[in-house]
């Protein structure tokens, strides 16, 4: 979906603003804050979702309080970047539990991953079943996290 969607009007744009931030908030206080009833405000917002402009309601949970004390960035350089290797490697990675974001990027590498793991030992794992036996990775490169300094999906909405 474009950002700049002419199906989206400025009340639509108000409503994500708000909704995006607390996906609890009744409708009937959105509609107070933007100027709509709460059954219009549910009727955009459904409209959003079935349009897939909201892809997704979740919770963002604490991975430290979940047991998952290490973040680690990976970025990923591939010997082919195209083909059946490349698309297994995709695959693989989607399927991962350990893999939170995984981006397909230009430049000096391929991947650059967002892996959650418990502790090093279970980092390690996860590079022998998912890095270091692929025949297709040329290398890849870890960057363990120090500090967990923001982390969200917020998109900026221009109102």
């Amino acid at each position: 979906m474009r950002t700049n969607d002419p199906t989206l009007d400025d009340l639509d744009r108000k409503i994500l603003a708000l909704y995006q931030d607390d996906t609890r908030v009744p409708a009937q206080t959105i509609g107070e804050a933007v100027g709509l009833s709460a059954a219009a405000v549910q009727r955009r917002l459904k409209r959003m979702r079935e349009t897939g402009i909201i892809e997704a309601e979740v919770a963002q949970l604490s991975p430290r309080a979940l047991g998952y004390g290490v973040t680690c960035i990976v970025s990923v350089e591939l010997e082919r970047d195209g083909g059946p290797d490349l698309a297994r490697l995709k695959k693989r990675l989607m399927k991962s539990h350990h893999v939170q974001q995984c981006y397909f990027v230009t430049g000096e590498t391929d991947f650059v991953l967002i892996v959650l793991a418990k502790d090093m030992e279970d980092y390690e794992a996860f590079t022998k079943d998912h890095l270091r036996d692929d025949p297709n990775i040329r290398s890849f490169t870890t960057y363990i996290t120090l500090e967990r300094l923001k982390v969200g999906m917020r998109t900026p909405v221009d109102t």
